[in-house]
C-alpha cells in the first residue's frame, strides 16, 4: 500500500475498519504504534507517523499498543502484480519460512527468485528486510501467546520461532521496553491448559454463514466437520498432529481458534493456513466496490456482503478433492473423499466424535496403485490423476501453495493427466489463493450469469478482473449453488 498521510489520518480519525491492517500509526510522544481502529483518543496530526507494516513501525522505534493489539490486524491480500511477490513472501515468512533454519536464499529459491530480488521486493513494499519482517512477526505472535494463553515463556519463545529464550527475551525487551513477564502480569489469565485459544481478526463484513455452508457441503468424513456455526478438522503440519476448531466471536470482528496443544511447534504455519482457509486477508470493501459496478454482479454483491473465497488448509488435500469432484455431484464427491480418507488417512484421536482421521498425504497416495483407488468407486482416470499428482507433490516437483506466477502455475497444472482448465482454475482459486482465477467452463457459472457459452462468459468476466474468483463465488452462491458446481464443461 502507498502511504498517503492525509488519507490515513482521516481513516484514523474515523476509526474506519476498512483500513485495519492496511497501515499502522506511530504516536511520536508515546513511541507506541496502533491499528487505525484503536479505541484510544486520536492523537493530533502532527504527532502521527504512518507505516505500511508493523515491521516498519518497529524499525522506527515504536512498540505495539496493548489496547488495539497490532498482532491481531488482518493481513493484506495480493490484488495485482504490484507487490505480489513481496506479499507472498510476507505470507510465507508469517507461516515460519525463516524459522527452524530457514533462510532468505531458500525462500527465494522456492519462489523462483534470486535472494537479491526478494530482498529488493520486500524492502520496496514494506521498507524492511525479510529478516526484520520475520523478527517482527515472531515478536507479535509471541505477544499474542503471552496475552491469550498461559504457556510458559520458554514455550512461547520456541512456538513463535525463536531459537533461544535468551534471544527472545533480549529482542522483546529492546523492541517493547518491557519483559515477557511484565506483559503477562498485566493480562487476564485462563487456566485451561488442554486447549490453545487464540483470536484472528478480519475486516467486516464477513458472510460467515455462506462460507461455512460452502465448507459444510464438502467436509470429508473423519477429517472435517461443521457443528452449527463452527468448523472443526484434524491437522497434520510437518511432523505435528492435532485438531482445530474455528467459529465467529459474537460482537467482535474476529474468529476464535481452538487448537490442540500438540500443534504448538507448528503454530505459525497453522494460523497462516487458517487465515487462508477463511480468507481473512480479504478486502470486502474493495471487492464489492469493483464488482457492483457490473450489471451482472450488482444484485449478487448487494445480497451477500462480505462473501469470501474459501481457501484450503492443505493444498494437496484440496487438489485431490477437486479431482474427485469432476463431473459428479458434490455429494458423490464428498462420499468418495470420505472413503479415501478412511482407506489412506492416518488414524488420530480427538475430543470430537467422528473426527478421527488425517487427510491422506501425498507420500501415502504416491505409493498407492491407482487400482486401489478405483476399488473405492473412483473412476479410473481420476484415480490415475490423483496418484500422478501425489507423486509430483511428494517429490517436490509440484508445490500446491501460493508462490510463483499464478498463470504459470495453472499452465503447469494443466500438464498433468486429468487436470483440465476447470480443475486448474479451481485449485488456483482455493489452494494457490489467486483472486483472479476463473473456471469459465463451469455450468453453474454459465446458468447463474445467464450466458450460454464459456467464451462469452470469459469475455464478460474481463470486467470483473482482478476479482474474478470472488465473482465466481457470488454467482455460485446467488445461483443456489452454495458449493462448487457438480457439472463442468471440458
Amino acid at each position: 500500500m502507498t502511504i498517503d498521510d492525509e488519507t490515513c489520518y482521516r481513516a484514523l480519525a474515523a476509526r474506519d475498519r476498512r483500513f485495519d491492517g492496511l497501515f499502522f500509526v506511530g504516536i511520536t510522544t508515546t513511541r507506541i504504534y496502533c491499528r487505525p481502529i484503536c479505541p484510544a483518543r486520536t492523537a493530533g496530526r502532527d504527532r502521527c507517523r504512518f507505516f505500511a507494516d508493523a515491521a516498519a513501525a518497529e524499525r522506527a522505534g515504536f512498540r505495539p499498543c496493548l489496547r488495539c493489539r497490532p498482532e491481531l490486524a488482518p493481513g493484506q491480500a495480493p490484488v495485482d502484480a504490484i507487490g505480489r511477490i513481496a506479499r507472498i513472501a510476507a505470507a510465507r515468512i508469517e507461516a515460519g519460512a525463516l524459522n527452524d533454519g530457514g533462510s532468505v536464499e531458500r525462500l527465494a529459491g522456492e519462489l523462483g527468485l534470486s535472494a537479491r530480488h526478494l530482498r529488493r521486493a520486500v524492502g520496496s513494499e514494506f521498507g524492511v528486510s525479510p529478516i526484520e519482517l520475520a523478527q517482527t512477526r515472531r515478536l507479535l505472535l509471541a505477544k499474542q501467546l503471552l496475552t491469550e494463553t498461559e504457556l510458559p515463556i520458554s514455550r512461547v519463545a520456541f512456538a513463535s520461532g525463536f531459537e533461544s529464550v535468551r534471544r527472545f527475551n533480549g529482542l522483546f525487551r529492546s523492541h517493547y521496553r518491557l519483559t515477557p513477564g511484565d506483559l503477562r502480569r498485566s493480562r487476564a489469565r485462563s487456566r485451561d491448559h488442554d486447549v490453545l485459544r487464540l483470536t484472528l481478526a478480519y475486516r467486516p463484513p464477513l458472510a460467515w454463514d455462506a462460507l461455512i455452508g460452502f465448507l459444510s457441503g464438502r467436509t470429508t468424513a473423519g477429517v472435517e466437520r461443521v457443528d452449527g456455526r463452527a468448523y472443526l478438522r484434524t491437522a497434520a503440519v510437518g511432523a505435528w498432529r492435532g485438531w482445530l476448531r474455528v467459529e465467529p466471536i459474537d460482537g467482535r470482528e474476529a474468529l476464535a481458534v481452538e487448537l490442540a496443544p500438540s500443534l504448538l511447534p507448528a503454530l505459525a504455519d497453522v494460523l497462516a493456513r487458517v487465515k487462508d482457509l477463511f480468507d481473512l486477508a480479504a478486502r470486502p470493501d474493495a471487492i464489492a466496490a469493483h464488482l457492483r459496478g457490473d450489471s451482472v454482479m450488482a444484485g449478487a454483491v448487494a445480497r451477500r456482503p462480505g462473501l469470501r473465497v474459501p481457501g484450503a488448509f492443505d493444498g494437496f488435500e484440496l487438489t485431490v478433492r477437486a479431482i474427485l469432484g469432476q463431473r459428479i455431484s458434490v455429494r458423490a464427491a464428498t462420499t468418495l473423499a470420505g472413503r479415501l480418507a478412511a482407506r489412506f488417512g492416518e488414524p488420530i484421536e480427538t475430543p470430537f466424535a467422528g473426527l478421527d482421521r488425517l487427510g491422506p498425504t501425498a507420500e501415502r497416495l504416491a505409493d498407492a496403485d491407482p487400482r486401489e483407488l478405483a476399488a473405492l468407486g473412483i473412476a479410473a482416470p481420476r484415480a490415475t490423476a490423483i496418484v500422478a499428482i501425489a507423486r509430483a507433490a511428494a517429490s517436490g516437483r509440484l508445490e500446491l501453495r501460493p508462490g510463483k506466477d499464478p498463470e504459470a502455475a495453472i499452465d503447469d497444472l494443466r500438464r498433468y493427466p486429468g487436470l483440465g482448465d476447470w480443475t486448474s482454475h479451481y485449485i488456483a482459486m482455493r489452494a494457490l489463493r489467486w483472486p483472479d482465477a476463473f473456471p469459465a467452463g463451469d455450468l453453474g457459472l454459465l446458468r447463474a450469469a445467464g450466458i450460454d457459452s464459456p467464451r462469452r462468459l470469459r469475455d464478460a468476466a474481463e470486467a470483473w478482473r482482478p476479482w474474478r474468483s470472488y465473482a465466481a463465488m457470488y454467482l455460485w452462491t446467488d445461483g443456489h449453488n452454495v458449493a462448487t458446481p457438480s457439472e463442468t464443461l471440458a
